[in-house]
């Protein structure tokens, strides 16, 4: 049965007043029934998704988590571990306690999204304001245009690979710059239909994905006689100390990993059927899926000391040398599906909401995704992955310390300072109960900036190193306790209760 939610009656910007009933709630799902089509904060795309729109059930949303899980990054992993002395099982476990871990503000912040159909650039605006949500916004935007550029020019490596086989003899000049672009433009069209095609695109690729990593491990583990010597391989740790010295950092690297879809997880969720699908979708999917594609790399890795003489970890270096030039063609297919499905749902999404919402009447999805694929070239991701160390230690660790200090602040402003209650009205409103002080809201900056801070002491002062190491978990929780401290002592009472939705 649908009950019509009653808001404060008050003026939105340019004097309006406001609707007496804004929203309509169905079986614990928000509907905003009030027009803000010319509110200067809207546009079809950040629009709060319709509450017969949204038909993402469990499956839905584990193959969407099956479709980002399984790429190349994932396959090589593992590979940074057991090169800083981690044995297989000690990678495997840190990979798989990191993601456990991320899961949880997963959902927390995805329960939000499913509540009020909203993407993650119009949260934010509760805890920040209409306009300071820019800030969080754009600071997830860049990470995941890095990862943009990182996932493409994978990608593009794998169709260069395939295009080798197809034809012999090509080599043209600056080949493999031609494959980088014409994967980038495959990304870039994809993403310009919208996040229906995307849905559709994930769930007939996950089963596909899944059975052709279990395809490449059968054939190692054939072709070697076993799984070869690198899962025989013991920690070279000596001591449990030094495991620790390693384990911190990494497990923190593996929580960065996904840390960027802990935010912007609302992007997918606005579409969920409710939240218990929303939650088994994502348990089912990301641990599961992440620890199993890993393990399929460390494994397949292993058995190719045994069949080539040498430790191949990049997948596609691997497949090129397949004797079988048409089982070689299918698995390096496999592969840039694998890349695509990661990089539409994990890269593009996020970002082209992002910057959706730095200028809504102007900018929308499509625009949104194009400025997310130059920004990605721009940051050549070619110089991120040409060490694993910098890689894992350098860009997971660092951008982990900024992306877990706006999900404290995320996570202490809707479910402590809120109670899990916002006006989707004023969300989408200058003016309203979100407005601040000129948009912004102050308090959440300071304890943005306050995470940060502490996070990242350790990077320069030494003997505070410990504190970078961990710097999702220290950034999110210094955001998280300012928020409250803050929220406490304000004396305007935003966040209380006129946000507060009363049906």
């Amino acid at each position: 049965m649908a009950i019509p939610s009653q808001q404060n009656r008050g003026a939105a910007a340019g004097g309006a007043a406001r609707p007496a009933v804004t929203t309509r709630v169905e079986n614990g799902l928000h509907e905003l029934t009030a027009d803000v089509s010319g509110s200067p904060l809207y546009n079809k795309d950040l629009a709060p998704t319709g509450i017969h729109h949204r038909t993402w059930g469990t499956y839905n949303i584990a193959s969407l988590w099956i479709g980002m899980s399984v790429c190349i990054p994932t396959y090589m992993l593992a590979s940074g571990l057991i090169s800083g002395g981690m044995s297989w099982g000690q990678a495997l476990f840190t990979i798989f306690l990191g993601n456990a871990i991320v899961l949880v503000p997963m959902v927390l912040n995805a329960h939000a999204g499913t509540k009020y159909g909203v993407p993650f650039p119009v949260l934010a605006r509760a805890a920040f304001g209409t306009i300071g949500s820019n800030v969080p916004a754009l600071m997830r935007a860049l990470v995941a245009c890095g990862w943009f550029g990182i996932q493409t020019w994978i990608g593009g490596k794998a169709c260069h690979e395939m295009l080798k086989i197809i034809v012999p003899a090509w080599e043209p000049p600056g080949a493999e710059w031609i494959a980088f672009f014409a994967f980038w433009l495959l990304n870039i069209v994809i993403c310009v239909k919208g996040p229906e095609s995307i849905k559709v695109f994930e769930a007939l690729s996950a089963p596909f994905l899944i059975v052709v990593g279990l395809g490449l491990l059968w054939w190692a583990i054939d072709s070697a006689g076993g799984l070869g010597p690198i899962l025989s391989q013991p920690s070279k740790f000596a001591t449990t100390g030094e495991f620790i010295k390693v384990f911190i950092p990494s497990l923190t690297a593996m929580v960065g990993y996904w840390a960027t879809l802990a935010l912007n997880i609302p992007d997918f969720t606005r579409f969920a059927k409710g939240q218990r699908e929303q939650m088994l979708g994502q348990a089912l999917g990301l641990p599961t899926t992440m620890t199993l594609y890993a393990f399929i790399g460390v494994a397949v890795t292993s058995a190719t000391v045994v069949i080539f003489g040498e430790a191949i970890w990049d997948p596609v270096v691997l497949l090129g040398r397949f004797a079988n030039p048409l089982v070689a063609l299918v698995a390096l297919v496999s592969l840039a599906i694998a890349t695509l499905t990661t990089n539409i749902a994990a890269n593009v999404v996020s970002p082209a909401n992002d910057f959706a919402n730095l200028w809504p009447r102007k900018i929308n999805f499509a625009r949104g995704s194009i400025i997310t694929g130059v920004i990605g070239v721009l940051m050549m991701p070619w110089k991120l992955l040409e060490d694993f160390g910098a890689y894992i230690f350098g860009w997971l660790i660092g951008y982990s310390g900024f992306l877990g200090t706006i999900a404290g602040v995320l996570i202490a402003d809707y479910y402590i300072v809120r109670r899990r209650n916002l006006s989707l009205y004023d969300l989408y409103v200058r003016g309203g109960i979100y407005e601040y002080r000129g948009g912004v809201n102050p308090r959440a900056l300071v304890a943005l900036a306050s995470g940060i801070l502490v996070a990242f002491v350790g990077l320069v002062f030494r003997p505070l190193r410990f504190l970078y190491d961990y710097a999702w978990f220290v950034g999110f929780l210094v955001a998280f306790v300012m928020t409250l401290v803050l929220a406490k002592r304000a004396s305007d009472g935003a966040g209380a209760s006129p946000d507060r939705v009363t049906a």
